[in-house]
């Protein structure tokens, strides 16, 4: 069994700390590792892991030692294998006890996750550090010669049971405050700020087909409000505006936001995190991708989009690739979802078969450690 420390700098949001989290429990709980997660926020950690508390330096939580990253950071004897997530910095008094060791130790800078033709030719590249330490970098990928995505071994088998079991879906939403309509589309939404968004809650208002919009609790609700044109909302809160019904749930842990997903018939996601579990839910998807200086997301965004509509028609592939670029345009939604439902058996289709490429594929704790056995193996 190896020590492993993970240091998690949570930024703006909560795919830093949410891809951390699921990590660390996965190493711990499949790999039999003694996992410490080093969090500088241990309030966002809390929304995500609500029995554990915001106010202490060091917990246990699911198999994993959760330690706040504070400053001056304590004196502790450094893992054998390390990882920066997100190109956070180290302290820099745990790299120079690193150094004076005189033990070798695996030190891992796990990367955002990008489908970018360069990811494949930079994975595992070393980057000699000061003192003679040396560190790689990692980066998780939808493509061989990548670091494979985020995936517990029985995560597949969970979620088709879940999918294949109507009551207890109605119970977990019932428990939310949801009650499902016959007929309606189940749609969640959790995504950034969106201007597109009062094109989008058009198109849905005047649709043939009734829609439950399930919306957890974060930025997108100011859109939604001045749609709505309400002063405030909450959990619990409902509106009804023609063939929609908009619902405000809580914000919820991530078992049950996988819950969430896996009850929908098409997520509207952001970030890291939260991309990949829609992905894992076997359900088409939309993708609100973090924006970056200078447009760099676009380029991230189109990589992707080529990689996922690979197998499509051309026409779905449009109809997809249009939806999302007119959602992280913040314009022109509400010509672009009545188009995408004309290819919607297509999306429904390969949403799965997409999902069982990648889990062919090793998840990314498994590559993480078979990196790590590799590494033992050239040191000896």
């Amino acid at each position: 069994m190896a020590r492993w420390d993970i240091f998690c700098s949570v930024v703006d949001n909560y795919g830093d700390i949410g891809v951390t989290w699921r990590l660390a429990r996965q190493l711990a709980a499949e790999r039999g590792h003694a996992l410490r997660l080093w969090v500088d926020d241990l309030g966002a950690f809390v929304r995500l892991c609500p029995d554990a508390s915001a106010s202490v330096e060091s917990q246990h939580c699911s198999g994993v030692e959760v330690r706040q990253w504070c400053e001056p950071f304590p004196l502790v004897e450094p893992a054998d294998v390390v990882i920066e997530a997100f190109a956070c910095q180290l302290p820099p008094s745990y790299i120079e006890a690193m150094a004076a060791s005189g033990s070798r130790r695996l030190w891992l800078n796990l990367e955002y996750l990008s489908a970018e033709d360069w990811v494949a030719g930079c994975h595992g590249l070393p980057s000699p550090q000061p003192g003679g330490l040396q560190k790689f970098f990692f980066f998780p990928g939808f493509v061989e010669g990548t670091g494979g995505l985020l995936r517990e071994a029985d995560l597949l088998a969970r979620r088709r049971a879940f999918q294949a079991d109507a009551s207890a879906q109605q119970a977990f939403l019932l428990a939310l405050g949801v009650e499902r309509e016959a007929g309606a589309r189940l749609i969640s939404l959790f995504a950034y700020e969106n201007a597109g968004l009062a094109g989008w809650l058009d198109a849905l208002a005047v649709a043939p087909q009734a829609t439950q919009l399930l919306v957890p609790q974060g930025k997108v609700l100011v859109d939604l409000l001045a749609w709505l044109g309400d002063a405030q909302l909450g959990p619990g809160d409902q509106r009804q505006r023609g063939s929609l019904s908009i619902h405000v749930l809580p914000f919820v842990a991530q078992d049950d936001y996988d819950r969430l997903l896996w009850c929908c018939d098409f997520n509207a996601v952001r970030g890291e995190d939260s991309f990949i579990r829609a992905q894992w839910a076997g359900r088409p998807l939309l993708w609100h991708i973090y924006p970056q200086e200078e447009g760099a997301h676009w380029d991230k965004l189109e990589a992707f989009m080529a990689i996922y509509s690979a197998a499509l028609t051309p026409e779905t592939a449009a109809a997809q690739a249009a939806l999302w670029r007119a959602w992280n345009a913040g314009e022109g939604m509400e010509m672009a979802w009545p188009a995408l439902l004309e290819t919607w058996p297509a999306l429904q289709r390969h949403a799965e078969q997409w999902c069982d490429d990648q889990a062919a594929r090793s998840d990314l704790a498994t590559a993480l450690e078979q990196f790590y056995r590799n590494w033992l193996s050239y040191a000896a």
